[in-house]
């Protein structure tokens, strides 16, 4: 390449230095000369310029080449690209039908689990009836042994009163009062126990409300993807229920509040 350039400059030299022809802008030069440092120059000049001039040569075909390469390549990718959507939306409908049948799985166990609590909620409320029942059986029981004894004891007082001609006004007005606070007894004993079952059957229906409101719940939290909590709820609710009963104070013996009535008041 120094070449070229080094020719080039002799020939500036060469066209300079020539003899002018008088009356115009042109010269005479050695042909020979000239025509030798073209030769060098044409030498000279690098194999590139000759390839970009065969690139230049063949433009439209290295052109038509790349096009036809661009659309193959093209072609592939819009294959390739509807492979890939193909595989995306079988795996998609795969997973799709592996979740609705895990949702159905879900379904039926809560269904199950629903089943099971509703039915253990069932015999709990029929042991807990059965219980009140015989409980308020036995209170009754007791206030009417503890009635009669308290008339038998009042007859006998008023009796005993009676026989004393002293005391006559004073045993027959003892003898009423006990009966009426016998009588008043056994009614606040009726009452009582009537309000203690009324009082329980409300706690278990609470709960079981309760029961059935997490039963739905989680249901509707399964159809929608969510997880249960229902089961924990539950068991909380037979928890308190049995931690209530365990801590609440005992009742004082319903025949030791009849005797108590029956003692005569001092004046």
């Amino acid at each position: 390449m120094y070449r070229v350039f080094e020719a080039l400059d002799e020939l500036v030299t060469t066209v300079e230095q020539a003899y002018g022809v008088p009356m115009t802008s042109n010269c005479m030069v050695p042909r020979n000369e000239v025509l030798a440092l073209l030769d060098d120059i044409r030498n000279a000049l690098p194999v590139e310029v000759d390839d970009a001039q065969d690139v230049l040569d063949k433009q439209d075909e290295i052109l038509r080449g790349a096009e036809e390469r661009a659309d193959e390549m093209i072609v592939e990718a819009e294959d390739q690209a509807q492979r890939l959507v193909s595989d995306a939306h079988n795996e998609s409908e795969s997973m799709l039908g592996e979740a609705q049948q895990r949702a159905t799985m879900l379904v039926a166990t809560a269904e199950d689990d629903a089943n099971t609590l509703v039915d253990r909620a069932r015999e709990e409320a029929d042991t807990t009836v059965d219980r009140a029942r015989r409980e308020s059986e036995r209170l009754i029981a007791d206030g009417n042994e503890s009635y009669e004894r308290s008339v038998a004891e009042g007859r006998e007082e008023q009796q005993r009163l009676v026989s004393e001609a002293e005391v006559t006004r004073r045993a027959d007005e003892e003898a009423h009062r006990i009966v009426e606070t016998a009588h008043t007894e056994s009614n606040r004993l009726r009452t009582e126990c009537d309000e203690y079952v009324d009082s329980k059957l409300g706690e278990f229906e609470e709960t079981l409300t309760s029961v059935l409101r997490t039963v739905s719940s989680d249901r509707s939290a399964l159809r929608h993807g969510a997880g249960a909590s229902g089961r924990a709820t539950h068991a909380d609710g037979y928890a308190r229920y049995d931690r209530e009963r365990a801590e609440r104070p005992e009742r004082p013996d319903r025949a030791d509040r009849a005797d108590r009535a029956r003692r005569p008041r001092s004046n």
